[in-house]
């Protein structure tokens, strides 16, 4: 598995539009082979800042299936206009989790 992460800073006073399309353009992204999850995380004190992340099974679901498919014309024009400065994608893969424990029942 790998974790597209990408920073996203909004344009001034778009964060609930970019939202808005957001819920669209998560329905044109989850058919895609290779996805397994897409998180949006927004910035607790910059209501314009979010952080994405998109879980795929490989590198080139990504690259080659998403990025080289109608959809993601259509996943481009719904969100890129809300960009400013444009994000840079960056791949991580996991290579550790670490889970609490629960408390034992006595």
């Amino acid at each position: 598995m790998i974790i597209e992460h990408v920073h996203l800073n909004i344009k001034p006073d778009q964060s609930e539009a970019f939202e808005q399309a957001f819920q669209q353009a998560k329905e044109i992204i989850y058919p895609m082979h290779g996805l397994n999850a897409v998180q949006l995380i927004k910035h607790m004190q910059q209501q314009d800042r979010y952080i994405l992340m998109i879980f795929w099974d490989q590198l080139e679901n990504h690259t080659e299936g998403f990025r080289k498919s109608s959809a993601y014309q259509e996943w481009k024009a719904l969100l890129h206009p809300f960009y400013e400065p444009m994000p840079t994608v960056e791949y991580y893969q996991p290579c550790m989790l670490m889970k609490k424990k629960e408390p034992s029942a006595a």
